[in-house]
């Protein structure tokens, strides 16, 4: 059975007095993440909620699926915060006083070709030197230059840090790894400062073979300096960790046949510039059994990926609060979705959750994507998909932030959706918003562009606030709005427009009253409608963004039994008495009146 992560409880530590287990003066993204965590009032929380893993091997094939019953479990909450999680995830690579070091104390490595000295009066009794193999065998600080035809080795049973400054390296090995960290306790690699440096490895590996990456670590592994990296990863990955991965710094660019940047347990970037081209994932984490390992975590830094698999992968969580985030996956929303590859941009199997930064995807398959939940609680999302947006399989939440979904099929999609803040607009070829069990909006503002239904729910949709405005279909199979189990309406402000054919409105004894009017025409793109009440007051404006057929409208100036009359450019096209809306109401002209609703699509 594949190892399943359960997703965490609300009792999820949600403020500063609860620091994280092993939080250090050296991790200011630590602290930064934590700085005011979202509360959510009403926050949609599941019991008895059924979610499903697939474990993925390395072409991107599926290895089997598991399915585990979470009623058993914590409750699950959609809207669990970066702190939160980073809290219950383990620390990545680095401790206090890593960065720092004496000079006097590193030993020069100069490589010359197909070999390499020590610098004379260097303590050498940490390195051997086999004609083009350097292996360093003990705990310290090396600064490498020069180039070599071959490979350098760390293999040390030593406790305590492996620093490896690159000042102006270029190894390349057409044999093996470039640099392989195959045994220490934990390893640092150093870009000097103005240097630039070049690892790049062998076109093949055997199958089983355990290194495997142009830069290879079986330790934790931080990247670090203010110089540049190129890495060439011509056999597989570019660079992996068997263990954690930290990238604080540096300007990284990694081109891999496979994975760009793999670290099993977790890879965090909190600074640097980092690019991955890749041929399988772009960033992968892939440790799914243990609960607080195999996540990816962007703190900070400009994040660029090109992939032909996932750019995100990570077996549990990924999350990002800082930095910038650009990715393109499986050639973009204009390419066809692969059946063997997966091609989704930001995928995590427990959970995603964005609490700020920049972040745009580009995706063949679903831009942001998780069998679980999603939480989008801060900073600015840009997604452009050939599916869905954000496809979460038990719960999204979107607490705040920008969200513009510039291109889907269907732009938001997950079993129960709850819409409490933040600024979104979504652009749909199929529905905007599709709902299996539930929708609820208590703020924010969402705007819709769907050619198949506005909001749609299998069961009910709930709205207590918020401003909604929904540009629905022109074809009538469709309408602005589809719900299976009633729409119940306390507050806020929802306008929408569309076809005449499938239109329906709030339920008419909802706490706020609803108007559903089918016009005598079609009213064409780029016209002002207007609602106007019996004594000639407009309770609300909307500009038609494509033909539109019907317009339901509902806020608090609405009086239920009241007579509402709809004029486009001055004339009348219709109207409706509020607290009587009928659904599926025919073309145009086809009137309000009795008989059974037509079967909505």
């Amino acid at each position: 059975m594949t190892p399943f992560r359960f997703p965490r409880s609300a009792s999820a530590p949600a403020d500063d007095t609860a620091a994280p287990r092993a939080a250090t003066a050296r991790r200011p993204w630590l602290a930064a993440a934590r700085v005011a965590p979202i509360v959510l009032a009403g926050t949609l929380v599941f019991a008895g909620c059924t979610a499903t893993n697939t474990a993925a091997t390395d072409d991107g094939s599926s290895s089997g699926d598991s399915t585990v019953s979470l009623a058993a479990t914590a409750s699950v909450d959609p809207g669990v915060t970066a702190a939160e999680a980073m809290a219950e995830n383990e620390d990545p690579p680095g401790e206090d006083g890593d960065d720092t070091w004496d000079t006097a104390d590193e030993v020069a490595i100069s490589l010359d070709g197909t070999t390499a000295t020590v610098a004379d009066g260097a303590d050498a009794t940490g390195v051997s030197v086999d004609g083009d193999t350097v292996t360093i065998t003990a705990a310290g600080t090396y600064r490498l230059s020069g180039e070599l035809a071959g490979q350098v080795v760390v293999d040390t049973a030593d406790e305590g840090l492996v620093r490896i400054i690159l000042d102006g390296v270029d190894i390349t090995s057409d044999s093996t790894a470039a640099l392989a960290i195959v045994n220490a306790d934990r390893a640092q690699v150093v870009l000097a400062d103005g240097s630039e440096n070049t690892l790049a490895d062998t076109s093949s590996y055997a199958e089983d073979a355990d290194v495997n990456a142009a830069l290879f670590s079986s330790a934790d592994l931080e990247i670090a300096g203010s110089g540049s990296l190129t890495v060439q990863g011509n056999g597989n990955d570019g660079i992996a960790s068997k263990d954690g991965l930290l990238v604080s710094g540096g300007e990284i660019t990694v081109d891999a046949v496979d994975d760009g940047i793999r670290g099993k347990d977790e890879v965090v970037i909190e600074g640097g510039t980092v690019t991955v081209t890749a041929g399988g994932d772009g960033l992968k984490a892939d440790n799914a059994e243990e609960a607080d390992r195999g996540y990816i975590a962007i703190a900070g830094g400009t994040v660029t990926v090109d992939a032909g698999g996932d750019g995100l992968d990570a077996a549990t969580d990924v999350v990002i609060w800082g930095g910038t985030l650009d990715v393109t996956a499986g050639g973009g929303a204009g390419s066809s979705v692969s059946e063997d590859t997966s091609t989704k941009g930001v995928k995590g199997a427990v959970s995603v959750i964005v609490d700020g930064g920049e972040v745009a995807v580009d995706a063949a398959d679903d831009a942001i994507h998780t069998d679980n939940t999603a939480h989008l609680a801060n900073g600015s999302i840009t997604l452009a998909t050939g599916d869905d947006g954000v496809h979460a399989e038990v719960a999204l939440t979107v607490s705040g932030g920008t969200l513009d979904v510039t291109t889907s099929y269907e732009a938001l999609e997950a079993d129960a959706i709850a819409i409490a803040g933040g600024d979104t607009s979504v652009t749909a070829s199929d529905d905007g918003v599709n709902a299996g069990s539930s929708l609820e909006i208590s703020g924010g503002e969402l705007v819709v562009d769907a050619e198949g239904d506005g909001l749609d729910s299998n069961g009910t949709i709930a709205m207590s606030g918020g401003d909604v405005v929904v540009n629905g279909p022109t074809g009538q199979g469709n309408g602005a709005l589809d719900v299976d189990g009633g729409f119940d309406i306390t507050g806020g402000t929802l306008v929408a427009g569309g076809s005449s054919g499938m239109a329906v409105a709030p339920s008419a004894d909802a706490a706020q009253a609803s108007v559903l009017v089918a016009f005598s025409q079609q009213v064409a793109a780029g016209t002002e409608l207007q609602v106007v009440a019996s004594d000639g007051t407009v309770v609300a404006t909307y500009t038609a963004a494509k033909s539109v057929g019907s317009l339901a409208v509902s806020n608090a100036d609405l009086v239920n039994g009241e007579t509402y009359t709809v004029t486009a450019n001055g004339s009348t096209v219709g109207s409706g008495v509020a607290g009587e809306q009928v659904s599926g109401m025919g073309g145009p002209g086809g009137g309000t009146g009795g008989g059974a609703p037509a079967p909505r699509g």
